[in-house]
């Protein structure tokens, strides 16, 4: 319990994060806030309403960068790449895991993997990192898994795994657990499953893969273990010059509420590299612990079907 604190409520990057995972930014950073200040004996409290401003209050000049959607301006995070912003924190409802106040407000989340030269070019499986953002392009979370090298190059794209999600603050906000489970379709048993727990050691969903001859069937589960949601693929998941959609549908299938899109992301980076986009649509009222839960089983999607190695995905079929 001690150790899962510190993940919990660390106000930095700190040693619980994966060596694999570069602080966004040094401590050192937050060592002048460090504490609050103590107000004065004479502070009297808040004064009352902000009255706006004053009749001689000049005017801001055209060049003024107004705020994000919670009025506070939207700036890069200190450290991190130029002219990726992360997205303005809204402030959290009521009955939602602390750090998921940013799905609140999204009906869009774009996944994308980042490439790791040191794979490119020795073809030495790393853990795997992405940044996920919102339509504007605003960094949501950034996600990094945590596997041991014996297994990320024994299991391959089969392996279990853990995948840590951090938001702007570097806290772990989600942590995703895949157990090693059968990889093959032809058994009924044993079938891919991903948990999701917000925040960890929590869990708000699981996403369990439905047995078919043909298809890629997926349900997404709340927190009770309850049927919510299903997704279904296509028969062929072949990423060849075009995307490839597993829909989010009803439980009984009869309507589509969104999808998970595997996006063609050019022939050099398909035939290369097997770091892949995303794009996940979802109804912006949905329950924001099942927006985690699409999350969760758009990563279990790229593990089974786009993650593979050249060997791999020619001994399965899949290319």
């Amino acid at each position: 319990m001690e150790n899962h604190s510190k993940q919990t409520n660390a106000p930095y990057p700190g040693p619980y994060l994966p060596a694999a995972y570069a602080p966004q930014y040094p401590p050192a950073a937050f060592q002048e806030h460090a504490a609050y200040p103590i107000p004065q004996s004479g502070y009297q409290g808040p004064q009352g309403p902000y009255p706006g401003p004053q009749p001689d209050y000049p005017v801001p000049p055209g060049s003024y960068v107004a705020g994000g959607p919670s009025g506070f301006p939207v700036q890069n995070q200190p450290g991190g790449p130029a002219g990726t912003p992360w997205m303005p924190a809204p402030p959290p409802p009521l009955n939602c895991p602390p750090g998921l106040e940013y799905l609140t407000q999204i009906d869009q989340i774009l996944v994308h993997q980042q490439i790791e030269l040191l794979e490119v070019l020795t073809g030495f499986e790393t853990n795997n990192k992405y940044e996920i953002k919102n339509s504007l392009g605003q960094r949501v979370y950034f996600a990094v898994e945590d596997t041991d090298c014996c297994t990320r190059n024994c299991c391959g794209a089969s392996r279990p795994f853990t995948l840590r999600i951090l938001d702007n603050m570097g806290r772990e906000v989600m942590t995703l657990e895949r157990p090693l489970r059968c990889s093959s379709c032809c058994f009924p048993c044993c079938l891919q499953e991903i948990e999701i727990q917000a925040p960890p050691g929590v869990p708000v969903g699981y996403v369990a893969q439905t047995w078919h001859p043909c298809l890629p069937k997926f349900t997404l589960q709340n927190e009770k273990k309850e049927d919510v949601l299903k997704i279904v693929g296509p028969c062929v998941v072949c990423s060849c010059c075009s995307d490839i959609d597993f829909e989010l549908k009803s439980l009984d299938e009869e309507s589509v509420v969104g999808k998970i899109s595997k996006q063609w992301s050019g022939f050099v980076r398909e035939a290369f590299t097997d770091a892949d986009n995303f794009g996940i649509q979802f109804p912006l009222d949905l329950d924001v612990k099942m927006k985690a839960v699409m999350l969760g089983a758009c990563f279990l999607i790229d593990f089974m079907f786009f993650e593979r190695t050249g060997n791999e995905e020619q001994r399965s079929g899949v290319w």
